[in-house]
Formats: C-alpha cells, structure tokens, sequence
C-alpha cells in the first residue's frame, strides 16, 4: 500500500503543466543613480576611483582612473546603453615585447603560406599536394568496395525473404489477426 503511495506521489509531480502560461515579472522603472568612491594602497593616497551616472532611462556614463605598474595614470570614460559598452581610453594601448613577437611571427607565416598559395588556381593547390594511390591501397580499396556490395545485397535478399514470410503469414491466418508481421490468435 505504503508502494501505491509514492508512484502516485511520482506521477502527480510529473504533471503536464505547459497549458499553465508563466507569471510576467513586473517591470520596475530604472531608477537614476550616482555613486563615487576612491581608494588607495596607501592613507592618504589615492591611485584608483570611479563615478557613475544612471539617468533612469538606461543609459549610463561613468570613468574610472588607476595607477597603472609603469606609474602613470590611466583613465577610460564610457557611456552604456541599449547599443552597449563604449569606452574611450585616455591613452594608447601598447602590445609588451612578447606579444610584439608573436604578433611578428604571426605576420612572417601569414605571408609566407600566403605566397606558397598565390601560385596555385584554386583546387590545383589540393591535387598538388594530394597522396597518390598506391597498389596496395587501391587492392584494400576494391576489397572493401567488394565487400560492402556483397553485404548490401545479403540484406536486401533477407528483407525480402522477411517480406514474403509476413505476407504467407498474413494470407494463411484464417484463426486470427496479424498486425506488423506478428500473430495474435
């Protein structure tokens, strides 16, 4: 009995509910707002601050400033709103050595595999470079091709054969009814 229980108490929790349609979550105006604070690493010192501005409509401007580790002051002032985040920096990014580098030995492969492709039409490039067929591959190839035919031809006949069988069956059942190929008296 205690077993009749909980698979009812199963089936009921997976009731179909989708005719239900979802509560909508009440739109809450965008409040305006405006916050500022600085910080530092030091009493006294300031190295970091941010302001931001919200006007309720959803747009909302802001900068923020921070001591970079070369010592210099970076500041970057942006505007938010239904097209994004725009940001404009108060200085120029500059790439490290390691990533001068890589971006230099990036370019070097870019056009060196750039020159080896300018001489080709395209397609050539593929048969130039494609493998040739070697006896021994070409032999496997035609084994399996063989092989796969023989097979494919071995299935047809037996769903033939399963065919005729179900349709004996279905003539010659006077005691009962067939259904899919299978007798029930």
């Amino acid at each position: 009995c205690l077993r009749a229980k909980v698979v009812c108490s199963v089936v009921a929790s997976r009731a179909d509910v989708s005719h239900l349609s979802p509560t909508p979550e009440p739109k809450v105006p965008a409040s305006p707002y405006v916050f500022s604070y600085q910080a530092g690493r030091a009493p006294g010192h300031v190295d970091r601050q941010h302001t931001e501005v919200s006007d309720g409509s959803g747009v909302i401007r802001g900068a923020f400033s921070y001591v970079d580790p070369k010592n210099q002051v970076r500041t970057v002032q942006y505007v938010a709103d239904e097209n994004g985040f725009h940001p404009q920096l108060s200085h120029k990014l500059e790439d490290s050595a390691a990533v001068q580098a890589a971006k230099k030995r990036h370019f070097e492969a870019y056009n060196r595999i750039a020159q080896e492709h300018a001489s080709f039409t395209p397609g050539q490039a593929a048969l130039a470079h494609a493998p040739h067929t070697s006896a021994a591959v070409a032999h496997a190839t035609q084994k399996h091709l063989s092989a796969f035919d023989r097979i494919a031809a071995e299935h047809a006949a037996i769903g033939r054969q399963q065919e005729a069988q179900r349709l004996a069956l279905a003539a010659q059942s006077e005691h009962g009814e067939v259904e899919d190929g299978q007798y029930h008296p």
